[in-house]
This record gives structure tokens, C-alpha cells and sequence, in this order.
């Protein structure tokens, strides 16, 4: 979780006047829309490949007990231990406790937003190690003191002038914003950290049930350096991403990379399937999977079980208006976008103003056409909306009470409407509509409040109506 200590309209409005944030945006908003476009028009039948995508996820969900039994015994048969986490503080007890048993000081980790959602760097920092991030984008935000803005694109919030000063300032790089020179200096400093480091933490796209394999998705190499380099390797997996068989697999590597960058599919696909075997040369002597609840199952059974089929392709990111105006750090969690706004306030309670989330959203449904596997998240949304209102302030509910009680007797609508008219109009000769008082007072920070019309839309379309009468 980030801690956020600005109210959530603050931390947008921060977003909206931060230029160099606007320029980031500006710069990658369309790229991953026209490739997912192009990726998938040149299928087949894309609508039938999410369809098949869709009903795997929705399959795996309504098996997972049976799945992640079979995965655990699996990977057990392989070599490999299995640690069943309720919550974060279970995951990060159990690496970090491995760590110290292990005498590990230093940690490789490819990209994970689920170690970013239990905040796993700082449990190990806390128990003495040293914790690097090997993903390009994660490294760049590991160095700037930050958090991923983005679920596939942890650092699309910065520019590449930006970058070239972090990488002068902890790389020792001479300047320049050449983007394969930085690559470069970035590749340099981090091989080093692949042959010291004595722990490889991953992430994990998938876990396959009949093979007992996890799957990572990468376009750097990493992951496989994080895997198969150092003497330990621990995987970090949601419980909901675990799919039947290689077969099922297959389908949902064809949507993923699609829709997350618009490729046929991702450089790197790696495998993993246990430690090292008798006579293997490459490998890592241990394997630990951590499977993490964390309040996954408690959505299973609710209304909002839908969003544990997500593949974290970050499409929904792509597409939504608001999340290109604001960034991700707005949301003030490690999901962000159209996805975040929901998992947030599920997942992530206790970050500030979670419950106002899902009012970060035009409902315009573009998220939902973007969704690989097609996740209703206006309906979530709206959903959600209505659940903190229920739980709204008594002053709050009463005016939605008052609100109701005049839209269903229209002779009180319309005098309501006729008071209201006379009495901004009075209110704006005064100039008293230029600064509204509190609670009212966020609404004229940003915008005018407009005198209501001297006359109501009905009003004029009854005089429109009887002009058009007379003239027949």
C-alpha cells in the first residue's frame, strides 16, 4: 500500500497541474491502445478468443479449491515447498523469515504487484537484507523512492529526462537521454546484482495446477535471471491466478500480451517448474511458492467476484480517460485505473479515501471493452458506489431522502426548481455563486456555479409545444 497523506480530490487535482506527469502521459497514452487494436484485429475471431479466455478464468474460480490443492501438490512432488499466506503479514513473515534462516543478504526481484500489494520490500529490509528491483520500470521507481504508477508499466509517469537524471545521480551515467544508453547503464549495474544476490523473488502470471509450473511474463530477461541464478527462489502468487492445465494457458498467453502491449506475445515466457533436478546445471537449490489469500476469498463469494478473473494486462489502464488525465499514483494504492478503483477498497480498506475510488470513473465503458476476458467494471463500480452510500454521513443520507421525496412528487419538483431560480439569480447579482460556502465550497474552487435557467426545460418545451399548436 502507498500511504497517501492528501485527501484523494487533492492528489488528483495535484496530478491534473503537474506537467511533467501531463508530458509523461501525453507521450505513451496512445501507444498501447492503437497496438492492442492492431494485435487483435489480426486474429481470427478476437471476440472468440475472449470468450474461450473468459470461461477458462470463470472455470478456475469456480474450482479453486480443487486447483490450488492440486498446484500445492504438485509443486510439493517437484521439490518445492508451499506456503499457504491468509494475508500479507503471513507472506512477508514467511520470506522473510526464510531469508534470515537462510542467511540471505541479498534479494533480486522481477516485476510483482502483488509483493507491492503486502509490501514485501520493506518487511525484508526490516529483517536485514537487501532488496533489488531487476525490471527496468520498477528499478527506475526502486531509485526515485517511489511506487509503480502502473500495473504493466511501473514507470510510464516519468519522463525519459527524468530518468537520465535519477541514472547521474545513483549510476554515476554521463549525461544524456539516449533511451538504449540508459538501457544499457541500467543492464551493467543490475548483472551484478544477479550473480551476488543469494535470494530471486518473482512474481507470478500464472500457476498451472496439472504441471505445478508458475509462469512469468516478461520483456527484459529478468525473470528468468531471478529464477534459475540465485540459490533460493520464492514465488509470491494470488490465490485467483491459477489456471487447469498448459492448455489453458495457452489461450490466456494469446490475450495477455495483446492486450497489455500489443504484442504476439511476450520475449520472454519462463516456466518454472521447482528447484533444480539431479543432474541440471542451472536451477536454484530451493523453491518456495507463497500462495496469498488476502482477502481474495471473501470476494469470491460476494457480488465483486468477477474482478478475481483479471490478468493484470493493465488494458482497462489503457483505455480509461481518467486514468490518462491522472496517472496512477492518484488512486493512492498499488492498483490503479478502472481495476484499481475496484480491488482497492476491497483489498486495500485502510488506504485513504479507498471508498471514493469508484467515483473516479465516467462510466463510460471503455474499460470493459478493453478487458481481455471482460469484466463488467462499470457495474462493479456503480456497485460500489452504492455501498458507501449506504454507509454515508446522516446528513449526507438525508439530502439523497429529501432528493427523492421531491423526484417522485413533481408538484414539489417544481417548486422546488422555481426557488431555486429566483434564488441563485439573486444570489449571483450579489456575487455570491463565485464562492460557495462550506460543504459547497469544493465545487467553486474549481468551477462557476451557474444561476439556474428563469425558466425549466418542461416550462420551455410546453410553450414550444403550444406555439407549434397555434401554428397548425
Amino acid at each position: 500500500m502507498t500511504s497517501q497523506p492528501l485527501p484523494f480530490y487533492e492528489r488528483v487535482d495535484r496530478a491534473l497541474h503537474d506537467q511533467t506527469l501531463q508530458t509523461a502521459l501525453g507521450r505513451t497514452a496512445n501507444h498501447f491502445v492503437g497496438a492492442r487494436s492492431a494485435a487483435l484485429a489480426a486474429l481470427a475471431d478476437p471476440d472468440a478468443l475472449r470468450d474461450q479466455a473468459r470461461a477458462i478464468r470463470a472455470g478456475a474460480l469456480a474450482r479453486l479449491d480443487t486447483l490450488l490443492e492440486q498446484l500445492a501438490d504438485t509443486v510439493a512432488a517437484r521439490g518445492g515447498q508451499v506456503c499457504w499466506a491468509e494475508d500479507g503479514a503471513a507472506a512477508c513473515r514467511y520470506i522473510a523469515d526464510l531469508a534470515r534462516d537462510r542467511g540471505v543478504k541479498t534479494i533480486v526481484k522481477s516485476k510483482s504487484m502483488v509483493s507491492e500489494e503486502i509490501q514485501l520490500n520493506h518487511a525484508l529490509e526490516q529483517a536485514g537484507a537487501e532488496v533489488v528491483e531487476t525490471d527496468l520500470g520498477e528499478y527506475i521507481v526502486q531509485l526515485a523512492g517511489e511506487t509503480p504508477s502502473h500495473i504493466v508499466a511501473p514507470a510510464i509517469h516519468k519522463t525519459r529526462e527524468q530518468v537520465s537524471k535519477l541514472f547521474e545521480q545513483h549510476l554515476g551515467m554521463p549525461p544524456t537521454d539516449d533511451i538504449p544508453t540508459m538501457t544499457q547503464v541500467a543492464r551493467q549495474a543490475l548483472r551484478q546484482r544477479f550473480l551476488k544476490a543469494d535470494m530471486g523473488i518473482s512474481g507470478a502470471n500464472f500457476g498451472v495446477a496439472e504441471s505445478g509450473a508458475v509462469v512469468l511474463v516478461t520483456n527484459e530477461g529478468n525473470g528468468r535471471l531471478v529464477t534459475s541464478v540465485p540459490r533460493i527462489h520464492v514465488a509470491v502468487m494470488g490465490i485467483e491466478r491459477v489456471v487447469a492445465s498448459l492448455a489453458d494457458l495457452g489461450v490466456l498467453l494469446q490475450v495477455l500480451a495483446r492486450s497489455a502491449t500489443g504484442q504476439r506475445l511476450s520475449v520472454y515466457t519462463t516456466i518454472v517448474s521447482g528447484p533444480a533436478r539431479a543432474g541440471e546445471p542451472d536451477g536454484p537449490d530451493e523453491f518456495h511458492l507463497v500462495l496469498l489469500d488476502n482477502g481474495r476469498s471473501g470476494i469470491l463469494g460476494s457480488p465483486y467476484a468477477e474482478a478475481l478473473l483479471c490478468i493484470r494486462c493493465g488494458a482497462c489502464l489503457n483505455a480509461c480517460p481518467v486514468y490518462h488525465s491522472i496517472g496512477g499514483h492518484a488512486y493512492g494504492g498499488v492498483y490503479s485505473g478502472p481495476i484499481g478503483a475496484v480491488l482497492t477498497p476491497l483489498l486495500q480498506p485502510e488506504v485513504p479515501d479507498a471508498y471514493q475510488l469508484p467515483h473516479a470513473s465516467s462510466l463510460c465503458g471503455a474499460c470493459q471493452a478493453a478487458c481481455p476476458v471482460r469484466i463488467a467494471l462499470p457495474d462493479m463500480l456503480l456497485r460500489l458506489r452504492a455501498d458507501a452510500a449506504a454507509s454515508s454521513s446522516p446528513a449526507e443520507r438525508a439530502a439523497i431522502a429529501g432528493w427523492r421525496t421531491m423526484m417522485n412528487h413533481p408538484p414539489l419538483y417544481r417548486a422546488g426548481g422555481m426557488l431555486a431560480a429566483a434564488a441563485t439569480r439573486l444570489a449571483a447579482r450579489g456575487g455570491m455563486l463565485k464562492r460557495l460556502p462550506p460543504p459547497l465550497d469544493a465545487w467553486t474552487r474549481a468551477r462557476d456555479f451557474p444561476a439556474f435557467a428563469p425558466r425549466s426545460f418542461a416550462e420551455l418545451w410546453e410553450a414550444q409545444q403550444h406555439t407549434s399548436n397555434d401554428g397548425e
